[in-house]
């Protein structure tokens, strides 16, 4: 049979992502303002601040550049704003949409991406609406299993 440290980690996915001088931890600033909504929906959820927060949190952040135009080559590159930010997160069923979403954007949002936010700014906030059934009882599929896939500071066309 194989060792067991040949073995791999025993599930699938898949991650892509680069370092970079965007930020003081040289991680994209994409990624680095997702992972602290997340953290900081962690924190309300711990503390009681959001009472109808439950565990399944998905966040993205997408930010818009600006650059100089070299021979054809974006050179320069710098954080210029945030277009839009994305949070699903799974909720006791009593609480409303409204609620949600108004108590993510002053609660959360505002306080972690506050500088980078401004009138263009689009918000997606719970936008397939209720998610009370969240972890592998709702992601898990025909198969039970949960396929991965993390990107992080990717770039569009």
């Amino acid at each position: 049979g194989a060792l067991k440290e040949d073995q791999g980690a025993g599930d699938q996915g898949l991650m892509i992502g680069y370092a970079t001088n965007e930020t003081d931890n040289c991680m994209p600033l994409t990624y680095d303002l997702a992972r602290n909504l997340v953290k900081a929906l962690w924190d309300a959820r711990q503390s009681g601040a959001l009472k109808w927060l439950r565990p399944d949190i998905k966040t993205q952040v997408t930010v818009e550049y600006e650059y100089t135009d070299k021979n054809g080559f974006k050179a320069d590159i710098k954080p210029k704003r945030v277009h839009s930010v994305l949070i699903s997160t799974q909720h006791d069923p009593d609480v409303t949409q409204e609620t949600i979403r108004a108590e993510l954007k002053a609660k959360i949002v505002t306080p972690v991406i506050g500088k980078w936010l401004d009138d263009k700014t689009v918000f997606h906030l719970n936008p397939s609406g209720s998610f009370v059934v969240g972890g592998p009882q709702g992601d898990a599929g025909l198969t039970g299993r949960k396929i991965i896939v993390d990107t992080y500071g990717g770039w569009g066309g």
